[in-house]
């Protein structure tokens, strides 16, 4: 005779099925790499699942949340991994104009990463959605950057005052940053206007992020804050920076979260054209992000690759 079910018809009951999809979500952290249990990850972390207990308030104003061991060691290798050959000079978005210019403020070197690049990225971006409560389509690419010795980003706004940079999808209304690496001494993201929030002071924080608030980086750890507030306006107090790192060399991904989708512009009817037959090429090597002046423009002036962007 053939072995019986161990389940009356050959099948698990719905309780004991519920009990084993339970029993497969709460697995120990060194199977399922959702937290290091005192040391190294070593799994992807399964997307989409966060768990609210890691995460806690630095600031309420500006608002700012810390998540330790949001990422999984190998999640922060990867990202490393994928940037490392395309690094170059940070720029920053000129606040009149919004074109991107090289700057002594921004003095790191980084690139992006094409949303849903490879199952982690799109993991991540899961992740990120799912921790933020914002929807997916309002992120921008990852930027992964490297911040070597000396190298710092001073104090700045991550929403614009330029017409050019809201196109798609409007302001930046939040920003997540994935601590890549450790940083032996300094690499701090500090809030400068903040007001204080009693959590005690880091005796081996940097000098220059003594006044306000600050964040040491740990690898695998991500910063949420926002850059608007509740009604929407400019949040004067998000001035944030990333304190010149001493010793060691750091290493971050950001990921912008605009108040409207990032992945298509609602332009006037017309103009939907592609003006170079490098548009396409162009936009494949994310031009459409790191030049929208002239990729994408703006409503009164198109850019020059809107059909190949995907803005119509």
């Amino acid at each position: 005779m053939a072995a019986s079910s161990p389940w009356a018809g050959g099948r698990p009951p719905a309780l004991a099925r519920l009990l084993l999809l339970l029993s497969l979500l709460t697995l120990p952290a060194g199977r399922s790499g959702a937290a290091r249990a005192g040391g190294k990850g070593s799994s992807v972390y399964p997307a989409a699942v966060v768990y609210p207990h890691h995460s806690r308030q630095i600031s309420w104003k500006p608002r700012v949340f810390l998540y330790q061991n949001f990422l999984s060691y190998d999640e922060a290798n990867h990202l490393i991994s994928l940037a490392r050959a395309e690094l170059k000079r940070s720029a920053v978005a000129d606040n009149m104009s919004g074109k991107s210019t090289l700057s002594e403020v921004r003095t790191s070197s980084g690139t992006f990463l094409r949303k849903g690049q490879d199952p982690i990225v799109e993991s991540i971006e899961d992740k990120i959605a799912a921790w933020t409560f914002l929807p997916k389509e309002n992120g921008e690419d990852i930027q992964v950057l490297r911040y070597k010795h000396g190298e710092k980003y001073e104090p700045h706004y991550d929403y614009f005052t330029d017409n050019v940079n809201t196109v798609r999808g409007g302001h930046r209304y939040a920003t997540v940053l994935l601590y890549l690496t450790d940083v032996e001494e300094g690499g701090e993201t500090v809030f400068p206007l903040a007001e204080e929030f009693d959590d005690g002071k880091d005796a081996t924080l940097s000098e220059c992020s003594q006044k306000g608030i600050a964040v040491k980086p740990r690898r695998g750890d991500a910063l949420l804050f926002f850059n608007l507030s509740p009604d929407g306006t400019t949040d004067s107090m998000s001035l944030h920076a990333g304190c010149p790192v001493i010793k060691g060399e750091k290493w971050s991904a950001t990921k912008w979260i605009r108040v409207a989708s990032f992945d298509k512009v609602h332009h006037t009817r017309g103009n939907c054209t592609d003006e170079n037959e490098s548009c396409a090429k162009w936009a494949a090597l994310g031009e459409c992000i790191k030049n929208p002046e002239y990729m994408v423009g703006t409503a009164t002036l198109p850019g020059y690759c809107r059909r190949s962007c995907n803005v119509c």
